[in-house]
Order: structure tokens, then C-alpha cells, then sequence
């Protein structure tokens, strides 16, 4: 999983040529850690999604701008858009279910 910034949000996501789900997360955080290898598990299943991270404590401005008022928060963006967001730790089964149409 990549990391990005406030800096390289614009770039790596919404310009990117296929959808990208952006686990936002903070290093302090139990269940942002324990759906890590469900969300690498889907990106690795798609050969047409990418995941990335952005730790919303080093980068606020992303978060704030997409409303992140809990951690975590999964969104996938195709075409400089959110498409879905799925809040809180949740098995692989939901995510694959809220993003489907886009793997």
C-alpha cells in the first residue's frame, strides 16, 4: 500500500487513470490497522484498482476536505470523484460489496 499526501493527493488519485481506494488512517489506530489486509487483499485481486494511505494526522487538509470525521474511513475515487466510502472497520465481504462495480 502507497502512502500519499496532502501535497501528492491531486496526482496520485484524482488524476489517476482507474479507481483508487484511499484507506484514511492514522498510525494510532487499531481497526485502521486491522482492515489493512482485507483492503490489500481487494487491491491485489483488481487488476484495475490501486490502494493507497493517507495518514490523516500528517495530512489534514485531504481529510478535512472529504469530510473524514472518523478513521477509518475507505473511499474509492474514479475520475476525480468519490465514488463510495465505507466507515469503520468492516469484514472484506462489505468492501467488496460497496465497491464492486468498480474492481
Amino acid at each position: 500500500m502507497r502512502d500519499v499526501t496532502d501535497e501528492s493527493f491531486e496526482r496520485d488519485v484524482l488524476q489517476a487513470e482507474g479507481p483508487v481506494i484511499v484507506d484514511f488512517w492514522a498510525p494510532w489506530c487499531g481497526p485502521c490497522k486491522a482492515i489493512e489486509p482485507a483492503l490489500e487483499e481487494i487491491a491485489g485481486d483488481s487488476e484495475r484498482v490501486e490502494l493507497v494511505r493517507i495518514d490523516i494526522d500528517a495530512n489534514p487538509r485531504t481529510a478535512d476536505r472529504y469530510g473524514v470525521l472518523s478513521i477509518p474511513t475507505v473511499t474509492l475515487f474514479e475520475g476525480g470523484e468519490a465514488r463510495a466510502t465505507v466507515y469503520g472497520a468492516r469484514p472484506k465481504k462489505h468492501f467488496v460489496k460497496s465497491f464492486g462495480a468498480y474492481l
